[in-house]
């Protein structure tokens, strides 16, 4: 279906034809003419659908025709790179409308704060915030929500991950209940069917995409390493591919972040780190120099998995396996964008295999599991089983006998406990 077909207002269809787009996405197609009649949506899309244009290009389409002078519309997001980016968007989309939006985020100082209170004072018509600096602004009691027609909550899944159900609560409480409310996820667990009873109005309309299959053009693998050979290994897995310019490795928290950052630096890598513990100025000054090619390698929690889209990325690192199997299709999703080609490598520990067996299991797949280069030596052997690799200790490092080891002439040694069936 064209945007034409979904009877957007000619203003919207020039700015849509500038970002060369003619087509809706299955996500666009299904949601836009229920958010268009006015009916409160759940929809689950992943990252890369076109969720954002399904619920902003309805609100544009309505400013069009009914412009005004205060806020319309408040969107939420998880984080301040993604807020960033709707902002982005909402901008580029209403291009030939006049509608204004403002970025409403932490990690700034007094004059960022200045500028967020005169936007949400007294000049924009969409607010795109994060949970927690917008709860800050609603505090200082000089916000005003009571004219608010549209409340959209983007990537809901990941903001009760981070522990916001309670924000989200709080933000809404501001608001009319009349409002038109949207919430997106990319998945679909029990807390979310309860935030969506609380905050939508009876009888929502539900769009669902499957969540899709990792592109063809990502060429997946995976080694099987302790974490003492991890290191080792991805510095060898970056210097082989001199020609990947843009390389991105993930892992699952922000002091493996930092860790990894200093085994690269050491190497000369053209490095860098992106994790909610740098300020935001420093995180945008990090995305900006990785999007220009200043820098080869973006180090980064899962805050660049979802909604960031960083084109010609070469190479995707999993430096550990992601806890939820979908966060997989996430991360690998930053490469191969846009029919491109692309490297997937993931670098799974004993600890990780069974985690790593659900992601194939997702994917309907089995990824090649790649010899370790032989200077680094032998790793794990691969089991899908739910428990502790005998020959590594949680993931660690190879076992070796020793006179304390049970399989030593002395036996046990006291106080020795097995671990093999220890669960993760």
């Amino acid at each position: 279906m064209t945007f034409k077909e979904l009877g957007l207002e000619d203003q919207i269809l020039e700015a849509i034809g500038y970002m060369g787009f003619e087509t809706a996405t299955p996500v666009q197609e299904q949601a836009m003419p229920h958010i268009m009649g006015g009916r409160d949506i759940l929809a689950c899309a992943q990252t890369g659908t076109g969720k954002t244009a399904a619920f902003i290009l309805p609100i544009l389409n309505n400013l069009a025709k009914n412009p005004v002078e205060y806020i319309d519309t408040v969107v939420v997001a998880p984080t301040r790179e993604l807020a960033l980016q709707i902002d982005q968007e909402i901008q580029a989309f209403s291009y030939f409308v006049g509608a204004q939006s403002f970025a409403v985020y932490g990690g700034g100082g007094a004059e960022d704060f200045e500028k967020q209170k005169r936007a949400l004072t007294k000049g924009a018509n969409i607010i795109v915030a994060t949970p927690g600096k917008l709860i800050s602004h609603l505090n200082m009691g000089y916000v005003k929500f009571d004219r608010v027609n549209h409340f959209i909550l983007d990537e809901a899944d990941r903001m009760l991950d981070m522990g916001f159900y309670d924000d989200i609560m709080k933000i809404a409480s501001y608001l009319p209940e009349d409002r038109q409310t949207l919430m997106f996820s990319a998945t679909m667990p029990p807390k979310i069917r309860k935030l969506a009873k609380n905050i939508l109005q009876p009888d929502p309309a539900e769009v669902s995409i499957a969540i899709s299959k990792p592109a063809a053009g990502v060429l997946q693998a995976a080694y099987l390493a302790y974490d003492s050979q991890k290191a080792q290994l991805i510095r060898g897995l970056i210097q082989d591919k001199p020609n990947y310019t843009s390389i991105l490795v993930f892992t699952s928290t922000k002091k493996k972040v930092n860790e990894i950052v200093r085994a690269l630096s050491r190497s000369n890598y053209s490095v860098q780190a992106v994790s909610s513990d740098l300020d935001q100025k420093d995180r945008e000054a990090a995305i900006r120099k990785f999007r220009s090619g200043e820098t080869r390698v973006i180090v980064a929690t899962d805050v660049l998995s979802r909604g960031i889209d960083i084109k010609g990325i070469n190479l995707v690192i999993n430096y550990d396996v992601p806890n939820d199997a979908e966060d997989y299709v996430h991360r690998i999703g930053r490469t191969a964008r846009a029919d491109s080609t692309g490297v997937a490598i993931t670098i799974v520990n004993p600890d990780d295999m069974y985690k790593f067996s659900k992601i194939e299991t997702l994917i309907e797949r089995e990824i090649p599991k790649i010899p370790l280069p032989k200077e680094i030596g032998e790793g794990p052997t691969w089991s899908t089983a739910k428990t502790r690799n005998t020959r590594g200790r949680g993931g660690n490092s190879p076992r070796h006998k020793s006179r304390h080891s049970p399989r030593s002439k002395r036996g046990k040694s006291k106080g020795y406990k097995k671990n093999s069936n220890r669960r993760k």
